[in-house]
């Protein structure tokens, strides 16, 4: 009877992932269509096989879209009266993942083809989620340039997925690169807005800050025991300061690799409500050790919603639009129609410049000593240990990490530096001794491969140790 039990298990898990590998393909699959449009439309014949073509329904000229009907400037138009517009297959060498579904898997080591499509297909997928969006601001912060031809980043843009480099010191832009039009500047530029992957974790955690000086939350040190959303669950009545350090005790539920661990089910594809509701129904916190994952920074993205209640776009403008001074819209994304049940994801989208003057109000609050400063030096003050072996010198190789920010560099442990890493090599650090800040935006990274892994000390730590010569 057991054998024939496991067999039976053995048997739904193996037709699962045959379905969801078979999902997964298909939405890849719509992802490359959508790809061969937009080389088509936008002249990219480099990349197209022209002896290859078909025929797609033109909705640009549909507004607002719909499924069933178009509305056109002359009224209603049915689909199957649409105008089409012929598109080009591509002639690249594309490989699709379907581990990750629609990332690149960190061991992957993909052809320049499949980074090109990717960098396309991570700026186009979020169409099942809303947004909480913020507007430019009337008044953007104008940066400085007293730029220097630096040969070894711009070889380092060449050779490696990198998409955008930016090192910024006392005021000033010293060194401004971007992937040129052969590589991935045919989509990346300078008002593309990127995603932050897990970078929105330190992001979330700047927002909280913001939400204690504002009154809405006493302190690092309250107790998340006035949401009932998260009643009978581990998080319930837990400091704040223990979720922002990751030692919350999730570790026999949550992973950052494979999600919720009962159900496998990704902690940014749905609600806290529906986490509490399911795998975390009853659970209890365990031993407070660190431990790093997405659902734990959901958790406090959300109670900081819970507790501005409506004034959480208010907070988010008085940041980014009136602090930051953005020059474009940024984003946190959200579930759909879900506002009451915990919607909030740390997905954040911004351009490169952008990440750049919110890197800057970063350093100018704790330099300036206001409240969020205070803020960002307590969690500074209560860092916690790793307990890691970061001797491999990856861009997250640090000893602490402290309200949601990695702290404590390998090479750079004297000196106070507020550090974003995330997923694909992803790197902001802020330097609030000497002024200095890099911003490094990326596609990809492997760090068992040369090829896929950017030089992390002469792009990353070197220049906030001693500085640009």
């Amino acid at each position: 009877m057991v054998l024939l039990m496991k067999k039976l298990l053995g048997i739904l898990i193996f037709i699962c992932l045959f379905f969801n590998n078979i999902a997964a393909a298909d939405y890849m699959a719509e992802r490359i269509l959508k790809f061969n449009e937009w080389l088509t439309v936008n002249g990219h014949d480099q990349y197209l096989d022209k002896s290859i073509f078909y025929y797609v329904p033109d909705k640009s000229i549909c507004s607002p879209r719909s499924t069933l009907h178009c509305f056109g400037p002359d009224g209603i138009i049915p689909v199957n009266e649409i105008p089409k517009k012929k598109i080009y297959k591509n002639n690249l060498n594309i490989k699709i993942f379907t581990k990750r579904k629609s990332e690149i898997p960190y061991e992957a080591k993909p052809n320049f083809d499949t980074l090109l499509f990717y960098v396309f297909s991570y700026l186009n997928n979020d169409g099942k989620f809303d947004k909480y969006l913020v507007q430019p601001s009337s008044n953007p912060v104008k940066f400085n340039f007293q730029l220097i031809e630096d040969k070894f980043v711009k070889k380092q843009l060449r050779t490696r997925p990198i998409l955008s480099y930016l090192y910024y010191e006392k005021d000033k832009i010293i060194i401004d690169e971007i992937s040129k039009k052969d590589r991935f500047g045919i989509i990346f530029n300078n008002d593309t807005k990127w995603l932050s992957m897990s970078m929105g974790k330190s992001l979330v955690s700047y927002v909280t800050g913001h939400a204690i000086c504002g009154g809405y939350i006493s302190g690092v040190d309250a107790k998340l025991n006035d949401w009932p959303l998260i009643e009978d669950t581990l998080y319930y009545n837990q400091k704040l300061i223990d979720i922002l350090n990751m030692t919350a005790g999730d570790q026999m539920h949550v992973d950052d690799h494979k999600g919720l661990l009962k159900s496998g089910r990704w902690y940014n594809s749905h609600t806290v409500f529906s986490f509490a509701n399911n795998e975390l129904k009853n659970t209890k916190p365990g031993p407070p050790k660190y431990h790093y994952n997405g659902l734990a920074t959901n958790i406090i993205m959300n109670y900081v919603i819970h507790k501005t209640n409506k004034d959480f776009q208010k907070l988010l403008n008085e940041i980014f639009q009136e602090k930051a001074r953005v020059e474009n819209s940024v984003l946190f994304l959200k579930q759909k129609r879900a506002d009451e049940y915990g919607p909030g994801r740390y997905s954040f989208r911004a351009s490169r410049y952008d990440y750049l003057r919110i890197a800057k109000a970063i350093m100018d609050d704790y330099q300036n000593n206001t409240c969020v400063g205070k803020y960002l030096k307590e969690i500074h003050k209560r860092r916690i240990k790793k307990n890691k072996n970061i001797s491999d010198g990856g861009f997250e190789a640090t000893y602490s990490y402290g309200g949601q920010f990695h702290m404590d560099y390998l090479g750079l442990k004297n000196k106070i530096i507020f550090g974003m890493g995330g997923y694909g090599g992803q790197a902001i650090l802020i330097d609030v001794d000497d002024s200095r800040i890099i911003v490094l935006n990326s596609i990809h990274w492997n760090g068992k491969y040369k090829k896929y892994r950017y030089n992390v000390k002469k792009l990353l730590l070197d220049p906030i140790k001693k500085g640009i010569e």
